[in-house]
Parts: structure tokens; sequence; C-alpha cells
């Protein structure tokens, strides 16, 4: 059976501020920010298995990104932990993401992987994860840019 590769875009709305950062970004500001998750596997080949067919329901992986993404940054302030008024601000808004790296897309992107990879079915593997914080700027992370080095 061929190893695939299947993805799916999932979108949420966050806003973040870049602390100490030298130009816009350091003031908070918000992204319609799309994300990408592509897994890698075999097709589940049982014609018994209501899955036959599927790497993965695509159901399935919309509830794993939904409970360990969406749910948390849609409509989320995220800030770094040494943020001005951090506290201040996670008191008196409802949705506040509290990091302890800066929330760069190329974090949050790294910071979702690892999130997720442990979540997916058995022998499926996250593949690749592509953030885009605007039409023309995304963060692209790949598991084979990111094993443990031996």
């Amino acid at each position: 059976m061929a190893v695939l590769r299947i993805t799916k875009e999932f979108k949420f709305e966050c806003a973040h501020a870049l602390t100490g950062y030298d130009g816009k970004c350091s003031h908070i500001h918000g992204h319609s920010y799309k994300l990408r998750v592509t897994v890698k596997g075999k097709p589940i080949d049982d014609p018994k298995s209501p899955k036959f067919g599927m790497v993965v329901d695509f159901n399935d992986l919309e509830k794993i990104i939904k409970e360990n993404i969406i749910d948390k940054f849609d409509h989320a302030l995220v800030l770094r932990r040494d943020a001005p008024l951090v506290e201040e601000i996670s008191k008196n808004y409802g949705n506040t993401v509290i990091t302890d790296f800066q929330p760069t897309s190329e974090n949050l992107v790294t910071y979702f992987a690892a999130l997720i990879k442990d979540e997916l079915p058995e022998k499926v593997e996250l593949y690749s994860l592509k953030l885009s914080e605007t039409a023309t700027a995304s963060a692209r992370w790949y598991a084979e840019d990111n094993k443990p080095k031996e």
C-alpha cells in the first residue's frame, strides 16, 4: 500500500505582541491565521474498518487540531511571559495565552507541532505544518527537519 500525505486547513483569529521587537509588531495586533496540517501514513487496508482507505479520517484530524490549537488560540491574545502588564491583561481579558517564547509565527508553528504530533492515531505521522499570518507571510515546520539527533 502506498504512503500518502493528506492535508487539512484550519483558520483562526488571534492577536499577539512581540515584546522587545524593533518595529510595529511590538504593539498588540491581530492576524487571520491559516494552519495547514499535513500528515503521512498508509491508508487503512482492512475492508471491515469504517475508515477503510483513509490515512486518517479528516473528522478525527479536525478534532485533534480543534482541541489542541483552535479552542485555545482562536480569538486569544498571545503574550510572552515577560511582556509589560501581562498579569493585568490576563486577569482582565478572558482568552489570554501566556508563553515562555516570543509568539512569532516561527515559534507558534513549532509549538503547535509539539502539541499535536503525539495526539495522532497510531501509524500516522505529522509530516508538516504551515502557519500563515497573512496572505504573503508564513512559517513552515517539517518533521524531517526536526528529528532528534542521534
